[in-house]
């Protein structure tokens, strides 16, 4: 079939398919498992389907060629799923980590879907553990990750109108984790351009602090000696850097597969002449041109629309109160207390997939997730709002359970 316009891409294909969901895509090789693996807890799962409608692949102009999907080579590549039972609203996300466009279809394309939403997903136009090469000026790579969101959102409206002739009646943006920053970038930037949010687990950059860079070397630094001789200091010093009481079970982990890692690639991002080792980084100490670069992607907490936050109570890798309750005040401080609400999910974890090995210790978000994304519709919609704001206890069955 002829792909449908998409202003500004370079290269699109289409495909009309009985089913745009992923029940339907992986068997026809229209999403990438492995883009989504680990996101979600088996006990959260969710199907949905048949959603008969029009997928289409392509990518904005990019001089790098991290993403290797599709064989293309190209970054800034993007999907857009239009079903033809369409609700008249479009939601609109950028990929969490550093992984790619379909790395949210579980989590949040199938129900945004199945309910009659057009969806659209980008890479952010870097992708992988070395995105930080597409672009080696310190915070240009971060950077770009929100011009091609709002290029996705600008690109995804217009194609939207044209194909259903018509505009979208309503334009979310969301996200998980990285994708959540994007959505509170977003709705503080662009708030032209989409009529509210939900972040799920964003991570909050600040040139003065806090940042991922302010409490990842005191992690670094003293979980393996913690491990190796339980020394009371320095748990201490992991539970004053951020780590939440009550997560140690995840400790060993994250450093594994999360702390390391997460460290040295934003580190390279936004300090690309530092050589030392990451346990010893000392952000404040660095040249002011790091805390310049990282004042090119800081928030403000001036969101010009609404926008509902969740994050996890034992998130280990981006701690609730330097990620969330911080992001909470600045926007209180902008002013703007009233088109926000956080709500901190006792028992909740950075990621889904941990859910499954510690069933007797952590709760799925995404349930909480999609009831916010409902409470959402209902504010932008019809001016009910939401519950306040603060923690949900474990065993609580809605959001308006929260307590501060």
């Amino acid at each position: 079939m002829t792909a449908p316009e998409v202003p500004g891409a370079e290269h699109r294909t289409a495909a009309r398919l009985p089913d745009l969901t992923t029940a339907g895509t992986v068997r026809t090789g229209h999403t990438v498992p492995a883009d989504w693996q680990g996101l979600h807890a088996a006990s959260a799962a969710r199907r949905y389907g048949p959603v008969p409608g029009v997928q289409v692949d392509g990518y904005f102009p990019a001089r790098t060629g991290l993403n290797t999907h599709h064989g293309w080579d190209h970054d800034a590549q993007f999907v857009l799923r239009m079903p033809d039972a369409w609700n008249g609203g479009l939601v609109v996300t950028g990929a969490p980590g550093v992984r790619r466009q379909y790395a949210v279809d579980v989590l949040v394309g199938d129900r945004a879907l199945a309910r009659g939403y057009a969806f659209a997903a980008t890479d952010k136009g870097a992708s992988g553990p070395e995105f930080f090469t597409t672009d080696p000026a310190p915070g240009r790579s971060l950077a770009g990750w929100n011009a091609r969101t709002t290029e996705l959102l600008a690109a995804a409206r217009e194609a939207v109108a044209s194909h259903y002739g018509g505009p979208p009646r309503r334009t979310y943006v969301t996200g998980v984790s990285n994708g959540g920053y994007l959505t509170r970038w977003q709705l503080e930037n662009n708030p032209d351009l989409v009529d509210g949010g939900v972040d799920w687990e964003g991570p909050l950059w600040r040139a003065d602090g806090p940042n991922l860079l302010t409490h990842l070397p005191t992690v670094l630094a003293h979980y393996p000696a913690w491990r190796a001789k339980g020394a009371r200091e320095d748990h201490e010093a992991l539970l004053a850097a951020g780590c939440p009481p009550g997560s140690e079970f995840l400790w060993e982990e994250h450093h594994r597969t999360y702390w390391g890692v997460t460290q040295r690639i934003y580190r390279t991002a936004v300090d690309p002449d530092y050589h030392g080792a990451e346990e010893e980084y000392d952000y404040r100490a660095r040249p002011a041109a790091v805390r310049a670069a990282v004042a090119g992607v800081e928030l403000t907490g001036a969101i010009g629309r609404p926008l509902l936050s969740l994050h996890g109570t034992l998130d280990a890798l981006l701690p609730v109160g330097l990620h969330a309750d911080a992001y909470a005040e600045l926007v209180a401080g902008a002013g703007r207390g009233d088109l926000h609400r956080l709500y901190r999910i006792e028992g909740g974890n950075h990621v889904d997939g941990y859910c499954d090995l510690h069933p007797d210790r952590l709760r799925p978000l995404q349930p909480w997730y999609e009831e916010a994304f409902d409470a959402l519709e209902r504010w932008v919609e019809d001016g009910v709002e939401p519950p306040p704001g603060g923690t949900v206890p474990a065993g609580a069955r809605t959001l308006g359970a929260a307590a501060d």
